[in-house]
């Protein structure tokens, strides 16, 4: 497993259980994560609005979470709370810009 994020690929770092995970906004990462939160557009709108919910962006990472299999949803979502939903505002921004931008 990769643990440096190549912001040029869309991707961001960010701790998980003690170990620098990183988050890869992949098609088959994305339709999975679509599937379970419903449209990619609807979900950039909640966030831009202040909308997005906790539960959504712990989910949002986990599907994107390179070598997600090795950790649980609830782990995913403790990471982000002891990170504080300021500092996950970050990797939610790339992850967001890449859903909107795509690749240059």
């Amino acid at each position: 497993m990769s643990q440096t994020a190549n912001p040029e690929r869309g991707e961001a770092a960010l701790v998980v259980a003690g170990q620098v995970r990183v988050l890869r906004p992949t098609f088959a990462a994305l339709v999975a994560a679509e599937d379970e939160l419903g449209p990619l557009f609807a979900l950039v709108e909640r966030a831009s609005e202040g909308r997005l919910r906790l539960a959504e962006i712990a989910a949002l990472f986990w599907h994107c979470c390179e070598g997600r299999e090795s950790i649980s949803r609830n782990v995913m979502g403790e990471a982000v709370m002891a990170m504080g939903l300021a500092a996950a505002s970050g990797p939610l921004r790339e992850l967001l810009k890449q859903i909107l931008q795509g690749r240059s």
